[in-house]
């Protein structure tokens, strides 16, 4: 038998041995990988090109348009995929935009020349070399327990799930605030009439503020947010505060103006519709994947190059009018531009004993910025059922960029969901870097607070 001193000492050398292999890991961000994962270095054959930050919008300010002050704007596009050509970039393509180009008369795909431009401030990429052998997941498989914010917790992924929360920690400041938005639902067949939902909506997130801090030692908050409708007349008046949490199920206060009262709604979450969009709309797919984690088992398949929505600046301009931008069946190609990437593929599985209306989702994540940027959602029998687009921009308020207008498509009933975005409205969306405006405190995001605001 071996003394207890020889698996002390044992230990202490495996241990330092760890601490050895990540400090290493480590050295790699900012080296041969940018300093939140992604591969420095361009493609071999040259069509994505080296990692090359920068694009901050010099002499933007807040309520410009944003796309004026795009360092490549003007750019024409170097090739377009419709059904007659899909098949020979089909190797560059997710199945669904395959699916899609085939079956939706006269729509394409613009391909412009990749920027790789996505980056984030100095603190958050100090965070994230800090997380390299020190975030942790929960002893659950989905949780996040431990991880140095705001920053990257899982640079070097070694999962799906590790991936997945890279997504939803991805820096986006303190907080965002849609001044308007107008949720649009595209007719059902036989029919012309849109659903059209005018709300407000803040997004805030606890732990954005510049500096340094342990997950371990805040509320288990990933974001809260509070939406009120405005219009139409059936959905005027109603509100939502809802939390996201890091190891639990989202928790949800519902406004009710008949009611003049206010509801939890413990199964407002996963797969449950959203009220007033006809079943089209569930609560999980804002933003290409939206909520708790923990009904899915999440496979790392790998890295693919594909065409994916990138630098969609025009996606944020609010003097733009709505008709221009949504057509029938889709959304007009004049305002979608579309880059090769490099992307995480990560599959979705519906856990055993656990129940979803899309057993299996597969999702493609940007190596640079962490936006999910497409999603696939497959039926009960596994045929592809739904495609989701997020239109990714460079933030000049945050120094990042981030994914807010987004469209969802079903290949099933040929109708589409475009949510979260300024068209029309006259008013951009805006990020907050730091602010003391009262709706990004935790007191606001609460029941009690949520009937005063609703009330008045």
């Amino acid at each position: 038998m071996k003394p207890r001193h020889s698996f002390a000492l044992a230990g202490l050398l495996a241990l330092g041995a760890m601490h050895i292999a990540s400090a290493q890991e480590a050295d790699r961000l900012g080296s041969d990988l940018t300093p939140l994962g992604g591969e420095k270095a361009a493609s071999k054959d040259g069509l994505i090109p080296a990692w090359a930050p920068g694009d901050v919008g010099q002499g933007w300010s807040y309520g410009k348009k944003r796309a004026d002050f795009w360092k490549h704007k003007g750019e024409k596009p170097v090739l377009s995929i419709d059904a007659g050509n899909v098949d020979k970039y089909a190797d560059k393509l997710a199945p669904g935009q395959v699916a899609f180009i085939k079956q939706t008369r006269g729509y394409r795909m613009d391909v412009y020349p990749t920027h790789r431009n996505c980056s984030a401030p100095d603190f958050y990429a100090e965070n994230t070399k800090k997380n390299v052998g020190t975030a942790k997941l929960g002893a659950d498989g989905w949780s996040l327990a431990q991880a140095i914010l705001p920053g990257t917790p899982f640079p070097l992924p070694k999962s799906g799930a590790e991936v997945m929360w890279n997504f939803k920690m991805r820096y986006r400041g303190v907080g965002i605030e849609l001044p308007s938005d107008t949720t649009m639902v595209s007719p059902r067949k036989g029919s012309s009439e849109w659903i059209q939902a005018d709300s407000v909506q803040t997004i805030y997130f606890p732990w954005g503020a510049k500096g340094s801090k342990n997950l371990s030692d805040l509320p288990p908050v990933e974001y809260f947010t509070y939406y009120a409708f405005k219009a139409p007349t059936a959905l005027a008046g109603q509100a939502v505060v809802q939390t996201v949490y890091t190891n639990k199920v989202s928790e949800t206060f519902y406004y009710f103006p008949g009611q003049r009262r206010v509801r939890r709604m413990p199964s407002y979450a996963y797969d449950a519709p959203q009220i007033g969009f006809e079943n089209q709309y569930t609560m999980d797919q804002p933003l290409l994947f939206n909520g708790t984690i923990d009904r899915f088992d999440w496979k790392l398949v790998g890295k693919k190059e594909l065409y994916v929505p990138y630098n969609n600046v025009n996606m944020y301009d609010p003097a733009a009018k709505l008709r221009d931008v949504l057509g029938e069946t889709f959304v007009n190609p004049d305002y979608r531009r579309y880059e090769l990437h490099r992307v995480w593929v990560v599959e979705a599985t519906v856990k055993p004993g656990t129940r979803h209306i899309s057993p299996k989702r597969t999702f493609y994540v940007d190596e640079d910025s962490w936006n999910i940027l497409v999603a696939e959602d497959y039926d009960a029998q596994g045929k592809l059922w739904k495609l989701r687009e997020g239109y990714v921009t460079p933030v000049y308020e945050t120094g990042s960029c981030d994914v807010m207008p987004f469209v969802q498509y079903d290949l099933a009933d040929g109708r589409y969901v475009f949510d979260l975005h300024p068209i029309g409205s006259n008013k951009d969306v805006r990020w907050f870097p730091q602010t003391t405006d009262v709706r990004f405190k935790d007191s606001f995001y609460t029941g009690e607070n949520l009937r005063a605001i609703s009330e008045r």
